[in-house]
């Protein structure tokens, strides 16, 4: 598949994720609510994301691209209807979490077809620059049309399903059998890991709890929907690790850059995404970039950088107060992240067996998505006053 459609079925997710970033005042004046409750739309984007990456990666594994581009374009259109007719909060959050299953299928699927590194490096600039964009793009579209047709920017992924249908191989070797309750096992998973910055005293018990029963799970099942070549692998674990702590400080940084620039520089609305254009388009595209060159560097050598650069980038944020330096923070997170999805990606699959490669990367983007739920609530519960 041509790289630009590629990129085109992939950075629109990053849409679901950034675009509500400067729009949460509006959200809670349109539904009579808070910002926090606002809020939980853009955390059910990240369930929603989260969820549907394993998901849509197995359908991906036993019924082949078309059937997966076919189901993801379907929930992505029916969850921005939703979002865009009904302007209620049980109807923000129904509607982002089914938009996000469509729009997590169309990523996973980008993410398979890429076949090499400089295709994956696309695939993630793509994501990143889209969500450089997104707070800008998503106040533009608010300002000219409405907030609902911001929420709806997801949906231009669905453009590039006739491309990536055109000349489609068949299906990868699929697991031995359904393994219905692996699957409701991580739902529950997966929900529950979701909550835990809004519940930490129940959900926190309970993660531990149904991750615990996964992993006995894969004693009894080692070929179900889980597969034990996947799930105990150590440095399949290790790259899911980094991943989803590179996504936490990005995506905290990136909901946390309004309040930041308001109010050291006095900066709102547009002119802060105006701003935010610089940190996170860098990150984006070098990110493309880096991602290619890290099939050339040692794995060790890789992770290693990208865990001093994720490192510097909160610290440097939480002791300085000058614009150019919480810039450059957020610069590092963007970059980080970005090229973290990518490279970690590509070595999460290259450590699994060639047959469970889909599902390796559908548990791979489940692990950094899962930043998406954290990452907001977080910057979001640091910003309330204290009593």
């Amino acid at each position: 598949m041509a790289t630009p459609w590629l990129a085109l079925l992939a950075g629109p997710l990053s849409y679901g994720i950034a675009a509500p970033a400067l729009l949460l005042d509006d959200l809670a004046r349109a539904t009579g609510t808070g910002e926090q409750a606002a809020a939980a739309g853009v955390t059910a984007f990240g369930w929603g994301i989260a969820l549907g990456t394993p998901l849509l990666a197995a359908l991906l594994a036993r019924r082949g691209v078309r059937a997966a581009l076919t189901a993801a374009a379907a929930l992505a259109a029916v969850g921005t209807l939703v979002l865009v007719l009904v302007p209620t909060v049980p109807a923000l959050v129904v509607g982002a979490a089914v938009q996000a299953l469509g729009s997590a299928g169309l990523t996973v699927t980008a993410m398979k077809l890429a076949d090499s590194a400089r295709q994956m490096g696309v695939v993630a600039a793509s994501l990143a620059v889209v969500g450089a964009t997104g707070p800008l793009t998503g106040a533009l579209v608010a300002d000219i049309s409405s907030w609902q047709a911001a929420l709806a920017l997801p949906l231009l992924a669905v453009l590039a399903v006739p491309a990536a249908r055109r000349g489609t191989a068949p299906p990868d070797a699929a697991p031995t059998s359904f393994d219905p309750l692996c699957m409701a096992l991580l739902a529950l998973l997966v929900t529950a890991a979701v909550l835990v910055p809004h519940r930490p005293l129940v959900t926190g018990p309970a993660t531990v709890a149904l991750l615990l029963l996964l992993v006995a799970w894969t004693r009894i099942r080692p070929d179900g929907f889980l597969p034990a070549a996947v799930a105990r692998n150590g440095r399949f674990l290790a790259a899911c690790a980094l991943a989803f702590a590179l996504g936490v400080v990005n995506f905290a940084l990136l909901y946390a850059a309004p309040d930041l620039l308001r109010e050291h520089a006095g900066w709102a609305g547009a002119r802060s995404g105006v701003v935010l254009l610089a940190p996170y388009l860098i990150g984006g595209f070098c990110s493309g970039f880096l991602v290619a060159a890290s099939a050339r560097v040692p794995r060790r050598v890789a992770a290693a950088a990208l865990l001093a650069t994720g490192a510097a980038a909160p610290l440097l944020a939480a002791v300085t107060t000058a614009v150019p330096l919480l810039l450059v923070a957020m610069t590092l997170a963007s970059l980080a992240a970005a090229t973290g999805q990518g490279a970690l990606a590509l070595h999460a699959t290259g450590v699994v067996p060639a047959a469970r490669r889909a599902e390796a990367l559908g548990l791979f983007n489940l692990a950094y998505l899962l930043s998406v739920a954290f990452g907001p609530a977080i910057a979001v519960a640091l910003s309330q006053p204290t009593a």
